[in-house]
């Protein structure tokens, strides 16, 4: 039985992407781009900050650089708060901890940032371990920050932990780890992306989570 429960963060337990796409674009706007494809911009939603601006805009790391400064600027004001919990995910994660599970964050978001959504939001206290990426933009691969999470736990045995997310890269970081893995399908992931990674169920509101973790 998974003991040890690791959520993604945008597009799992808040809708973000208001924010995240607005500071997006005042950061491509601030770098001379007009992009205007909003399909794209949700596709944004989830990866790593860099690799969306390294990937899609700018192949010189001193761009990528500056964009990342502008989209904080924007982020780090208005788009952090640009923000929404999903409905019945306080009453998902009041479930888990009542029913004395260990609760992770894994998300590519900072830390730095991570902490003070789950404060804002006022479930920070859910949470055992917040692990996210540097702000320096280092360690933004998922299965870089389960590891760290699984550090952070103690390392329990793979078989006690489940990662749910809504992006393949939540699924593929669980799997690598030999963890169990939720995928959420209300999140941000394109068309059939989670069902090409076959996490081990697919659900549809938090309340299906809570329906699996604590069955």
């Amino acid at each position: 039985m998974s003991k040890h429960i690791l959520f993604d963060l945008d597009g799992t337990l808040t809708d973000s992407s208001l924010g995240i796409v607005n500071s997006i674009l005042f950061a491509l706007n601030k770098m001379g781009i007009e992009e205007n494809d909003q399909k794209k911009l949700k596709a944004f939603v989830g990866p790593s900050l860099l690799s969306t601006f390294k990937d899609n805009y700018f192949p010189k790391e001193a761009d990528q650089k500056q964009a990342i400064k502008y989209y904080r600027e924007y982020f780090s004001t208005k788009g952090i708060y640009e923000n929404a919990l999903y409905e019945d995910v306080n009453e998902l994660l009041e479930s888990i901890k009542s029913a004395d599970y260990k609760i992770a964050l894994a998300t590519a978001k900072p830390t730095f940032f991570a902490n003070i959504i789950l404060k804002h939001f006022k479930i920070d206290h859910y949470f055992d371990v917040v692990i996210g990426s540097h702000l320096s933009g280092t360690r933004t691969d998922k299965k870089e920050i389960i590891h760290e999470v699984k550090d952070q736990l103690g390392l329990p045995h793979p078989e006690t932990c489940t990662m749910i997310g809504d992006r393949e890269y939540d699924i593929i970081g669980g799997k690598h780890h030999d963890m169990s893995t939720i995928g959420v399908s209300y999140g941000y992931a394109k068309d059939n992306e989670l069902l090409k990674v076959s996490p081990d169920h697919i659900v549809h509101s938090p309340k299906e989570i809570g329906k699996i973790i604590c069955s």
